[in-house]
């Protein structure tokens, strides 16, 4: 015997109200079971509540309550299930993209919550870093608008089939060491490859600079090390481009205390 449920019921189930399973009802995209020639109240049963659970899963991938309808009325059951089948693969694709975004946004949620004002006020300041893995160009380029501007595509162009083992967070610098200079994305997902590098946990004396005062943001970090924390010559020097605007960078320069 079927199990009935009333139009509120089937509604909290279905995670929607009862003027959207009301206008569902108008328009032929899911009908309740059975309604009452006298009250006209509504009845539905599980069959409906799944057809319902889909409409809500397939509108949160943008499709029009027009192409749904014509999906929840095909009389193919394979081709439901291919029709589904893509949707679920679209909606990975799209629960990737929106993890990206939130990470990106934590970054500049944290970045605007008071390290780039700190770091102005106080000069030299130490940050505490996990591990990172860094993919070096092979070219010795600079940071510019030409390179910054999606600048993945240039990892992934000296990547070649490799390319589809790594993934990069938002986040590029220059990795300095023995005088040589060469640009790096931070890796969250890698496979061996010779220009990998890894920059280890611990403390890190920080300073954010522009452009014009690299130089000398540069000369103060060492010297603030030396003097006020007993460093000696850094195995390398990082400098974390930290973009302020469209096409607008600074930095913020990063050796490690050791």
């Amino acid at each position: 015997m079927k199990k009935f449920l009333t139009i509120g019921e089937a509604a909290k189930l279905a995670g929607m109200t009862a003027e959207t399973l009301r206008h569902y009802d108008r328009i032929g995209l899911v009908k309740p079971h059975e309604a009452d020639r006298w009250t006209r109240y509504r009845y539905y049963t599980e069959e409906e509540l799944i057809k319902l659970q889909t409409v809500r899963a397939l509108k949160c991938m943008d499709l029009p309550l027009k192409e749904i309808g014509r999906v929840l009325s095909l009389g193919d059951m394979g081709e439901i299930a291919a029709f589904l089948s893509a949707a679920e693969e679209r909606a990975e694709e799209k629960m990737q993209e929106l993890l990206s975004a939130k990470e990106r946004i934590g970054r500049a949620r944290a970045f605007y919550e008071g390290k780039r004002s700190a770091a102005k006020a106080a000069g030299p300041f130490v940050r505490e870093t996990g591990e990172r893995t860094i993919l070096l160009m092979q070219e010795p380029l600079e940071p510019s608008v030409e390179t910054l501007y999606n600048y993945h595509r240039h990892f992934y162009g000296q990547l070649g089939e490799k390319g589809e083992t790594f993934a990069f967070e938002d986040a590029a610098g220059v990795y300095e060491k023995g005088g040589v200079r060469r640009m790096f994305a931070v890796c969250t997902r890698f496979s061996r490859d010779e220009n990998l590098r890894t920059l280890p946990e611990g403390r890190y004396l920080c300073m954010t600079c522009g452009e014009e005062t690299r130089t000398s943001a540069r000369e103060r970090l060492l010297s603030a090390a030396k003097e006020e924390w007993g460093a000696g010559e850094p195995a390398f020097f990082v400098e974390m481009v930290v973009l302020t605007g469209i096409l607008q960078w600074e930095y913020e320069l990063q050796l490690p205390l050791v």
